[in-house]
């Protein structure tokens, strides 16, 4: 089987967020689960994709943490279809439809991007009570008096995955996140999530003297302009941060529309500053009616490819 380790959400190597992509033989069905799982432990990157082959033009993935299987993770599968370009199985302006156990969802390839469907946003709750609000930030090592935004209150959204969206109000603040990781677990068990996605709108403008709109190899981002700033954490599933996270920016997304701080159309999010790999997450989002439709994109940069014996 074809391997390839892709660093998601970057166009440059080290930055981003890696992730490993098996692709299987054509015909061949998916190792055994508990074989997937320990090649993505075995691997160490927060998600292995499994990429099964059904045409030209329709694959089925399977995701997996060194932990347990997932029903979708958004870098993964930015990686998984640019490596399948590099590969030869598919093309730039390929529109390719990608069965996951989140559903199936719709996939663009362009020259040097792909852009995927988010599933369905959906509003699972709200934490306003204040114990249950001190709870959640004193666990991720604040206080929620004097951090939490006037206004905003953490929300739990899905956009194939729930997590928390958790604001607070500056970079400062954002910066200052120290987990106590395994009472993070015990919460995100407690309310059935994946994880925490803090964010704060602080500072949305970039600087950077390279002047471009990529991650630049001097480790910032390029100029422009960001929706939010995050940190993503869910050790719950052995992923302490992540540097970037396709379907908690779809999340965020939503969340920031609901609660009208955008309004749909383009954004881009940052994230991975903390861990020295500085992440651009593009999201394009329409209204029709009532409904929100949300697509989340990157680049990848490969890192290495060749076979891998399982």
């Amino acid at each position: 089987m074809k391997f390839y380790i892709a660093d998601a959400f970057a166009k440059d190597l080290f930055c981003g967020n890696p992730a490993g992509v098996v692709i299987l033989d054509k015909d061949s069905d998916f190792p055994a689960d508990e074989v997937m799982r320990q090649t993505a432990a075995e691997l160490r990157y927060s998600e292995t994709a499994f990429i099964k082959p059904l045409s030209d033009d329709t694959f089925n993935i399977r995701y997996f943490t060194p932990a347990a299987e997932v029903d979708l993770c958004g870098h993964a599968t930015i990686a998984a279809f640019c490596c399948l370009k590099d590969a030869g199985y598919i093309s730039a302006g390929d529109t390719c439809i990608n069965i996951t156990a989140a559903g199936e969802l719709h996939i663009s390839i362009g020259d040097d991007n792909v852009f995927m469907d988010m599933a369905k946003p959906e509003y699972c709750g709200e934490i306003s009570e204040p114990d249950k609000l001190e709870e959640l930030y004193s666990i991720m090592g604040l206080s929620a008096d004097g951090v939490k935004p006037h206004g905003m209150l953490p929300q739990i959204i899905s956009t194939g995955l729930p997590d928390i969206i958790m604001p607070v109000a500056t970079r400062d603040d954002l910066e200052a996140i120290s987990p106590d990781f395994p009472a993070l677990s015990r919460l995100s068990e407690k309310y059935s999530v994946t994880g925490v996605h803090a964010f704060t709108l602080e500072g949305g403008t970039l600087d950077c003297s390279c002047a471009s709109d990529t991650v630049c190899g001097t480790g910032n981002m390029g100029s422009g302009t960001a929706a939010a700033f995050c940190r993503n954490f869910a050790p719950l599933y052995d992923i302490d941060e992540e540097a970037a996270t396709g379907t908690a920016n779809g999340a965020l997304t939503f969340y920031l529309i609901k609660n009208k701080l955008i309004e749909p159309g383009e954004a881009s999010f940052i994230q991975g500053e903390a861990m020295n790999r500085p992440s651009r997450i593009s999201s394009v989002s329409a209204l029709d009616g009532d409904e929100v439709s949300i697509r989340i994109g990157g680049s990848a940069a490969i890192l290495a490819k060749g076979t891998i014996n399982i």
